[in-house]
C-alpha cells in the first residue's frame, strides 16, 4: 500500500521496509468495533483530540531539553506528569524519580532528542538509551520510554514503537494480532522491531483507513485502531497479560485508554489531578494542573 501523502518523509532518511501480511477482515472489525465503542465516550473525534493533548504536553516539556541539552530544563515534576500517561512506564520508573538517578535518566533523554530531526539513526539512538540501563526484565520499560518520548514530540517523524506494537523476541504485538496466516498462533512472524517495521506498519494503516474515509488525523487514528487491535487480545486472554495494569475492564474502550496512557490522571480537589504514578515508597504522585500544560 501506499503511503498518504501527508504521511510522507525523506525516502533518503527511510531505512528499508519489510513487507507486512495484514488481514483486512481483522482489521475491518477492529475499526468497527472502535467506532462504536468510543460513540458512549464523546466519539472517536474525543479521543483524538486527548491524544493530539498529550502529544502537546510532551513536546513543552520536552523541547526545552531538546534545544538546550541542560539537564535542569526538565523538572521533575514535569517528567513526572509526563509518566502518568504512559502504561508501562509508570509501574516501574519509581526509583529513577529521585536523585542521582534522576539526572542520569534525564541525560539519557537529552542524548535520545538531540538527534530526533535524523531518522536514519533511530534504531541506534533507541539501543543507545536502553544500552544506559540494566538488560533485565524490571527494565523492559525504558525501551518504552524512548518510543513514548519520540512519538509524542515529533509524532510526524515517529510512529508509535512500544512494546505491545511489535516485540519482535517475545512474538507478540499489534502485528502479530492482525498477520494474515490461518496458523499465525504456531508461527514465529520474522519481521525486525526497528523504525522501518514500525513506519511500513503506520504507512500500511493510513492507506486502510484511507480507503475506508478516514481522510483526517491519520496519525492518531492508527494509534487508535492500534490500540484497539491490542486491547481485543488482553480482553480475549481474559486479562492474563499485563494482569497488574489490566483488569478486567467496565467498558469496552477501558484496555484501549490504558494502552495509550489516556487512563493515567484524574481529577482531584483544589485543582489537583491525582495519577496512576506512584513513587518508590508506592505513594500516588499528585500534580497541580498547571504542571504540565498552560
Amino acid at each position: 500500500m501506499a503511503s498518504p501523502r501527508s504521511l510522507q518523509l525523506h525516502r533518503k532518511d527511510e531505512p528499508e521496509r519489510p513487507r507486512l501480511d495484514l488481514s483486512g477482515p481483522i482489521l475491518a472489525r477492529t475499526l468497527e468495533s472502535l467506532v462504536q465503542g468510543t460513540e458512549e465516550q464523546g466519539g472517536v473525534e474525543q479521543w483524538i483530540d486527548a491524544l493530539k493533548l498529550k502529544s502537546k504536553m510532551f513536546q513543552q516539556a520536552l523541547e526545552p531539553l531538546a534545544e538546550s541539552g541542560e539537564l535542569s530544563d526538565l523538572p521533575a515534576d514535569s517528567f513526572k506528569g509526563l509518566c502518568a500517561y504512559m502504561a508501562s512506564v509508570r509501574r516501574r520508573v519509581g526509583p529513577y524519580l529521585e536523585k542521582p538517578p534522576y539526572d542520569e535518566l534525564v541525560a539519557a533523554i537529552a542524548e535520545l532528542l538531540a538527534g530526533i530531526k535524523d531518522t536514519t539513526t533511530t534504531d541506534d539512538r533507541l539501543a543507545d538509551f536502553c544500552g544506559r540501563f540494566p538488560e533485565d526484565r524490571k527494565h523492559r520499560w525504558v525501551r518504552d520510554l524512548a518510543a513514548e518520548i519520540l512519538h509524542n514530540v515529533d509524532p510526524e517523524r515517529y510512529p508509535l514503537m512500544c512494546r505491545w506494537v511489535w516485540d519482535r523476541k517475545a512474538n507478540t504485538g499489534v502485528i502479530r494480532e492482525i498477520w494474515f496466516d490461518d496458523n499465525v498462533d504456531n508461527i514465529t512472524i520474522d519481521v525486525p522491531d526497528g523504525y522501518g517495521t514500525y513506519l511500513m506498519l503506520r504507512e500500511e494503516l493510513s492507506q486502510y483507513l484511507s480507503d475506508n474515509g478516514v481522510f483526517r488525523d491519520a496519525l492518531w487514528y492508527v494509534d487508535l485502531l492500534c490500540a484497539k487491535i491490542y486491547a481485543d487480545y488482553i480482553a480475549a486472554q481474559g486479562g492474563v497479560y499485563l494482569r497488574a495494569d489490566f483488569s478486567a475492564p467496565g467498558d469496552p474502550m477501558e484496555h484501549t485508554r490504558r494502552l495509550l496512557g489516556l487512563d493515567g490522571v484524574r481529577a482531584g480537589p483544589g485543582g489537583t489531578s491525582r495519577t496512576r504514578l506512584k513513587s518508590i515508597d508506592g505513594e500516588a504522585f499528585v500534580l497541580e494542573d498547571s504542571t504540565l500544560l498552560d
